[in-house]
């Protein structure tokens, strides 16, 4: 056997034992078997658009999320999991239960709320036949928005969806699509254009053959969007959906333009009926006669405001004069229509409704927040902080330690939450809003991670700070535009503009909106730095929305710069990408800038991010979208020569995964990280070729991504933050495996907590910690299971703490090891004092102090092969210690540690001997052994004392110590507690009791030193000479 030292370094190889042919892997799945992406949260949830929920299973309900994928609760909203991971996922527009057969559940892709940053799908409608437990893919896939499924009430198998289609551009796939066979063919039953789609979908309760069918036309663009237009409207099929009829047109529905519409029967009178209206005159609409003529019955802005957004209709099962209108506010009418008020409900901006068809008090309800369970009619909610569902924008870090990871979530506040906890999970007292509002770039001080700076729509940038609490608003010009169109403004700023400070220059801060802006006095002034480095073109900044209802918002805003970055490594390079499709940089700071827009890029590329290369002056990465042009071609290109060349690096990377985000790792040139509409990617050659890098991370769009120190964290448009944090790992890709192959180990770091997911109460709505702990991955070649492995620590000195085997009797000190990747964490623990089976102790048993900061090593064995390792453990920087005073906490509890190990194993060693003692004297003859009974019971009598001055023998209850005063063991135990809580040396105090503590069981110990020493032997000689096996003393 060789062992093998590796040294510290700071982008080490892989290290092995180089004894054996290197071993073959020829996908990354076998090396990153072990791999994970970490959620980090927050559960709060995102925007939810399409709810069901089970009549039979009264707490059941299921929940379709924009870009988070389909959720279920079988509590009643307490807890949801996600069903769709490992089939689809992303946004889920539309969910419905069969009524015949509840496990039966269909499912479709593209989310129904058609903003700026919608979800798209790509998969079409899944159908389960178990709850949701697994699925299988029905087709549909050019659908890209499914947004109403019917089901017949008898027959699973006839479904009916409502498909809006291609919401960036025309398709013939809009309309109304039946099947009768459970899926596997389906018809286009309703076509009206390539430009309109199908809107909604109502069925005349207990007569499927009766059809409602709402056509919308609306189309967005790069540069705008129209709901409205010919195509929009309201049919009625009286067989089916085998025919239609076209009842736009019936008396006393409004003439002129339609745009969205939506439609729901009354189930206690199915003549009447209620239909939303977008149109000059729109509002809500009711006929009594089945359709056959309308009457307005409430045009309230209240309900009817933005409809492309809302516009939605509900009616109570049992009283058809109950109606319920989804918009901003949850409306509710008693009369009909006539007259709505605003119900109480967790959160604003609702979508979807379902209420329970036998029971009206039972509801739940979708809405930006996420999705929220009554069982009182409305008067109450379930929370939706438990739903991991954020859409969240950007991503940022701070240097606080732990560091916070910073983003902004979608109708929500901004979120500043760590990274790792000092508890036992990431909750909800790890995080806080923070600068901002819903939609900006979030970013702290580099310099004091307290002063966080974030943005929002209308320019809108805020200075928040978190030690005195004080908000500062620092727009750069505060000119509040809403609902005027961009033309008119003095600045263009977009909806999520660019905000960051400069790698460079200490303080500086930009800020992009049509120009480059840039603050060195914290916002109190603030200068322009570039010209305009849009097309300008006025033709597309006038009001957005129309040909009914303008929506202007600055998420409508175009002609502005959507992406900018400085150089770390060059002072005075910088560089922008507008949402128009143009790239300029500048190398003086911006006093000159220069177009350098690819030429293959083509008009209207949304340029989303700029990575400026950390290795070479004059590269970047630039990432631009197309998918506004109904294009989900990635774009992604290089650059080597300040933006004079480009070359397109998108090679495996599927034509459908439009990519948004990329970054360049800051330790291994040539390694790249991308972010698409559907995952992760991975680049180990400059981009040259592309890789999956999925490993455990849902579908969803990934928005953005950050590096830091050794963890990628990924934001995400509807899972929340999820973080890698072994890239350091990542960096060894492509390094021949050797039969035992060790790789570097990260440094540690010495910290209150846990890692995983430990907290008091349900710690499933919570986000995950690291390992707590030194992390080793290691690849074993061949056969593990039959071999011998382990793995044992050294301390500082190089004498063994603690080894771990697959040999190990003990469960504490087992290994579990595989053929291929292996991972292990060493929490830092050195080994706890000796436990005693039934032994209670008030104080708890005496834990393994956690190991000092400091250069420790690890030596892995593999039958003949071993390898050393060095590892580093760090102090928690919050705490001002130095190595030695962690060392002397550490080396006084051990004291403790090992001064009760000895009472402990006194404890069972006497113990032995008096279990011994009596069978002895059950086994002699009374009389003729008269003197060895004696003798012994008086040896008995001794250890009982000795045990009772140890140890507290009366207690058989866990507070029988509270009756009968604890005992040595217990007091250093206590002792060990007092000195273990806190970061600090140990109290004169402290010191001075574990003396006098050990002085007293040190009397004990010499008590029993004598009892097993000449006691014993006395006896044994005695009952030798009688012929009696003797007494033994065991540890």
């Amino acid at each position: 056997m060789r062992t093998l030292l590796i040294p510290f370094l700071l982008l080490a190889p892989a290290l092995s034992a180089q004894r054996h042919k290197p071993v073959e892997t020829d996908t990354d799945s076998v090396f990153y078997a072990q791999t994970k992406y970490r959620l980090i949260g927050p559960f709060r949830g995102g925007r939810a658009d399409a709810v069901a929920g089970s009549v039979h299973q009264k707490t059941t309900f299921y929940l379709g999320t924009s870009g988070g994928g389909l959720w279920k609760t079988v509590d009643g909203g307490n807890n949801w999991k996600n069903m769709s991971d490992g089939f689809f996922g992303g946004g889920v527009g539309a969910v419905a239960i069969a009524p015949s057969d509840e496990s039966i559940v269909y499912a479709a892709e593209g989310e129904g709320t058609i903003r700026n940053n919608v979800t798209e799908g790509m998969g079409g409608i899944w159908r389960s036949d178990d709850a949701g437990r697994h699925w299988k893919n029905l087709g549909l896939a050019d659908s890209r928005h499914i947004v109403k499924i019917l089901i017949h009430p008898k027959n699973p198998d006839i479904v009916w969806v409502a498909v809006l289609g291609h919401l960036f551009g025309p398709s013939k796939a809009r309309g109304i699509y039946k099947t009768t066979d459970g899926g596997k063919t389906w018809r286009q039953v309703l076509a009206v254009n390539d430009q309109s789609g199908g809107s909604d979908l109502a069925m005349e309760p207990g007569e499927p053959s009766v059809l409602y069918a709402g056509t919308w036309r609306v189309i967005r663009t790069p540069y705008g969007f129209e709901s409205g237009g010919e195509g929009s409207g309201l049919y009625k099929s009286m067989d089916g959906g085998e025919t239609w009829t076209n009842i736009t047109g019936s008396k006393g529905f409004p003439k002129g333009i339609w745009g969205a519409v939506n439609v729901t029967v009354a189930p206690s009178n199915p003549d009447k009926v209620y239909a939303m209206i977008e149109n000059k005159d729109g509002g809500l609409y009711t006929s009594k006669d089945a359709g056959k003529t309308w009457t307005k019955t409430n045009g309230d802005n209240n309900i009817k405001q933005r409809a492309w957004y809302f516009n939605r209709i509900f009616v109570d099962p049992k009283d058809e004069d109950i109606l319920y209108c989804p918009n901003v506010e949850m409306m509710k009418s008693t009369d009909g229509g006539k007259t709505f008020e605003s119900m109480r409900t967790p959160h604003s901006d609702h979508h979807d409704l379902w209420i329970d068809p036998e029971d009206p008090q039972r509801m739940a309800l979708a809405d930006d927040g996420g999705g929220h369970v009554s069982f009182d009619g409305g008067k109450e909610w379930s929370s939706s902080d438990n739903q991991p569902t954020a859409q969240i924008y950007r991503v940022s870090t701070d240097n606080a330690f732990p560091y916070h990871i910073l983003g902004a979530q979608q109708d929500n506040t901004t979120i500043r939450i760590r990274s790792r906890s000092y508890g036992g999970a990431i909750g909800a007292n790890d995080w806080t809003p923070t600068a901002g509002f819903e939609s900006g770039f979030v970013v702290a001080d580099p310099k004091n991670p307290d002063i966080v700076y974030g943005g929002n729509y209308d320019g809108y940038i805020g200075r928040y700070d978190h030690h005195t609490e004080e908000n500062r608003v620092i727009t750069v010009w505060p000119d509040n535009s809403t609902g005027e169109g961009a033309d008119v403004l003095k600045y263009r700023f977009q909806w999520n503009f660019p905000l960051f400070f400069s790698p460079n220059t200490p303080g500086r801060l930009y800020a992009a909106g049509n120009e480059l802006f840039a603050t060195d006095d914290e916002g109190k002034s603030w200068t322009a730095i570039s010209p305009d480095l849009t097309t300008n073109d006025k033709s597309k900044q006038g009001p957005s929305g129309g040909p009914i209802t303008k929506d202007n918002t600055s998420a409508e805003y175009y002609c502005t710069i959507f992406a900018a970055a400085e150089s770390p490594l060059e002072k005075d390079l910088l560089w922008t990408g507008s949402d128009d499709g143009l790239v300029f940089v500048s190398k003086d700071g911006g006093a000159h800038w220069d177009k350098v827009t690819p030429p293959q890029a083509g008009g209207w590329m949304m340029w989303n991010c700029i990575e400026p290369d950390p290795f070479r002056k004059g590269a970047a990465y630039i990432v631009g979208t197309k998918f506004k042009l109904d294009d989900y071609t990635p774009y992604i290109y290089r650059t080597t020569d300040y933006g004079k060349t480009w070359t397109l690096i998108t090679n495996g990377i599927p034509p459908t995964h439009f990519a948004r985000c990329l970054r360049a790792d800051k330790v291994k040139a040539g390694l790249l990280y991308a972010g698409t509409e559907f995952g992760m990617y991975i680049s180990y050659d400059d981009g040259g070729h592309w890789k999956p890098f999925q490993l455990n991370l849902p579908v969803t769009p990934v928005t953005d991504l950050t590096i830091k120190d050794d963890a990628l964290i990924v934001a995400t448009e509807g899972r929340a933050f999820w973080s890698l944090d072994d890239l350091g790992f990542v960096r060894q890709h492509g390094d021949s495996l050797q039969r035992l192959t060790i790789f570097p180990v990260a440094d540690a770091w010495r910290m209150r907590g846990f890692g995983g997911r430990r907290a008091a109460g349900s710690t499933s709505n919570a986000g995950e910690n690291p390992p707590n702990g030194s992390l080793f991955q290691y690849w074993l070649g061949g056969t593990p299971d039959s071999a011998a492995v382990s793995i044992t620590i050294f301390d500082k000195q190089q004498k063994p703490i603690r080894t771990f085997s697959t040999k190990a009797t003990d469960p504490d000190d087992k290994l579990e090891v595989n053929a291929g990747m292996n991972r292990f964490v060493w929490d830092m623990n050195y080994p706890s004092g000796k436990r005693i089976p039934g032994m209670l102790l008030w104080n708890g048993m005496v834990g393994g102090p956690k190991a000092a900061p400091g250069h420790y090593s690890a030596r892995f064995r593999y039958d003949k092969d071993s390898v050393d390792v060095p590892f580093v453990i760090k102090g928690d920087p919050n705490y001002a210690l130095t190595e030695a005073d962690y060392d002397a906490q550490a080396g006084f509890l051990l004291q403790v540690r090992d001064k009760f190990d000895d009472v402990q194993k006194a404890i069972l060693r006497l113990r032995s001997v008096r279990t011994q003692l009596g069978d002895l004297n059950s086994r002699l003859d009374t009389a003729q052994n008269k003197d060895i009974r004696k003798y012994a019971d008086s040896l008995s009598h001794r250890l009982t004392k000795i045990e009772e001055a140890l140890y507290q023998t009366k207690s058989k209850s866990s507070e029988d110590m509270l009756n009968y005063p604890i005992k040595i063991n217990d007091k250093l135990a206590g002792v060990y507690n007092t000195a273990s809580v806190g970061y600090t040396t140990p109290s004169k105090q402290v010191r001075d009791v574990f003396a006098d503590l050990s002085a007293k069981a040190d009397v004990q110990l010499t008590a029993l030193k004598e009892v097993l020493g000449p006691g014993l032997d006395k006896l044994n000689k005695m009952i030798y000479e009688r012929q009696v096996p003797v007494i033994s003393v065991k540890d």
